[in-house]
């Protein structure tokens, strides 16, 4: 088992900026892939960010490409999402995932987090 719990969501203006962070415990956490999704009302969750157990193999959404960043610390249990120039559109719930497969589908993964609310106003 692996448990995730995010952290830094909130309420920005639109064009700031936050990370998330996502600290893994439980089994080895260098061993999984990890992913960033989110979820808006009314939507359905959509992928984010990927990134490898090494760090070395990153991927995006389109619609985030440019403006957030993914990256991990294996040392410190924890991956990041660092987002900037934000818009009202970001607005969702921020979910952290971790697997043993790579990849850019919610069943790709194994383990989830409980969520962290990222509000951007307009």
């Amino acid at each position: 088992q692996v448990q995730l719990v995010e952290s830094g969501g909130g309420l920005v203006q639109a064009g700031g900026s936050l990370r998330l962070s996502c600290a893994a415990s439980g089994r080895t956490f260098q061993n999984y892939h990890m992913g960033w999704f989110r979820q808006a009302p009314g939507k359905e969750r959509e992928f984010v960010a990927r990134i490898n157990w090494s760090g070395g193999s990153i991927y995006y959404a389109d619609s985030v490409k440019g403006r957030f960043t993914i990256s991990r610390d294996n040392a410190k249990n924890t991956v990041y999402l660092q987002m900037n120039s934000l818009k009202p559109e970001d607005t969702a719930v921020y979910y952290c995932a971790a697997g043993e497969r790579r990849g850019s589908y919610s069943y790709t993964y194994d383990y989830w987090g409980q969520g962290t609310q990222v509000t951007v106003s307009s």
